[in-house]
């Protein structure tokens, strides 16, 4: 059973969910059966179709909504060269939000929300927020360090209040969350929900292998590393031996298995060598890489699938917010959502009473 709406927030309002709380978009994590639970309990679950093909994304919306009559979101890759066409597939389905790991551009913007479908883009720095913003984003979703995956060097604490100070459009917390206690200080700071991406990973009705969900909870607030070494760029990642390995490595010594890794995007993606390098070429430009970076661009699928979806601790990598130390069972996501609810609103009422009238 649901539980009763206890906060409203401009987020809830938004996107019709019953509480302030977001499942993020975990690539092989966030599937149909995660989405729809998140859904079920109240909160708003979100897709992620970097992982899927454009086919395989169509199936993943219609199985979640065979599962849930709940506002739902999906999360593109905006520097994906089917960009538009997968945002068309979000219209014709009835898809609520549409989320961005980086900034979607306006025309974008305005096709969806003319559509109705509410722009959620996920940034990492004031300037980001602030151009989204300009372009009509209904809101925005910060992630500060102590995220999972790819992630910056400013914490939850000093990005959060700077990006509500810098938009006027409501502002989500990511990176660092797991409980009531957060969800009520992230209000306390201005925005007007969570986003939580481990925690949900963490939970009964994650698909993630039940071995690899037992070893992420042996691991404690030391039990992260950020490394440039998968693809190029800064991810936050569990610090297994195969991660460690990775540490102590160059583009040089890698270039075999990254090609490995390479073909075995290609026929994972289903796209064609000219679609691949049309995406490449929109990639850098969106990220800012360099060629070397970009020659390391597919591990990260083809290693995050090794280790989330085959269950293979020693060959793949496992993506994790520094909250997995403080993390230490696997409650469905009804009970989970219900807990942080219910904490949040206790401690919220308690925070009122320490006003002076």
């Amino acid at each position: 059973m649901t539980t009763p709406q206890m906060i409203r927030t401009a987020l809830t309002d938004l996107t019709g969910v019953a509480h302030p709380v977001v499942q993020t978009g975990m690539g092989w994590v966030a599937g149909a059966k995660l989405v729809s639970a998140t859904a079920n309990a109240g909160a708003l679950g979100i897709l992620a179709s970097a992982t899927m093909t454009y086919d395989e994304l169509e199936k993943a919306i219609i199985e979640t909504k065979e599962r849930t009559d709940k506002p739902f979101g999906v999360n593109l890759r905006a520097d994906a060269g089917d960009a538009v066409e997968r945002s068309e597939l979000l219209i014709k389905h009835g898809v609520k939000v549409a989320s961005f790991a980086l900034a979607p551009k306006e025309a974008l913007i305005k096709r969806l929300k003319d559509a109705g479908v509410v722009v959620i883009p996920s940034i990492g720095a004031v300037k980001h927020a602030e151009k989204v913003a300009a372009w009509g984003a209904d809101a925005v979703m910060i992630q500060g360090g102590e995220g999972g995956g790819h992630t910056g060097a400013v914490p939850t604490s000093i990005l959060l209040p700077s990006v509500v100070s810098s938009v006027d459009i409501p502002v989500i917390a990511a990176g660092g969350f797991s409980d009531g206690r957060g969800l009520a200080a992230a209000l306390a700071y201005g925005a007007v929900g969570v986003g939580m991406g481990t925690r949900f990973l963490l939970t009964s009705d994650s698909s993630v292998p039940e071995a690899i969900k037992r070893r992420y909870l042996e691991f404690g607030l030391d039990g992260t590393v950020v490394t440039t070494k998968a693809d190029g760029m800064p991810h936050r990642l569990l610090r297994t031996e195969f991660v460690e390995g990775l540490e102590n490595t160059n583009i040089i010594t890698n270039l075999p298995a990254t090609l490995k890794r390479s073909l075995q995007f290609k026929k994972m993606s289903g796209l064609s060598w000219p679609a691949l390098v049309k995406d490449m070429f929109a990639m850098k430009k969106a990220t800012g890489r360099s060629w070397a970076q970009m020659s390391q661009a597919a591990n990260t699928p083809i290693l995050l699938k090794q280790g989330l979806v085959e269950g293979d601790m020693s060959a793949g990598m496992l993506a994790s917010g520094q909250v997995v130390g403080v993390i230490n069972d696997l409650p469905s996501c009804e009970e989970l959502v219900d807990r942080v609810v219910r904490e949040a609103a206790v401690r919220l009422e308690a925070l009122g009473g320490l006003l002076v009238r």
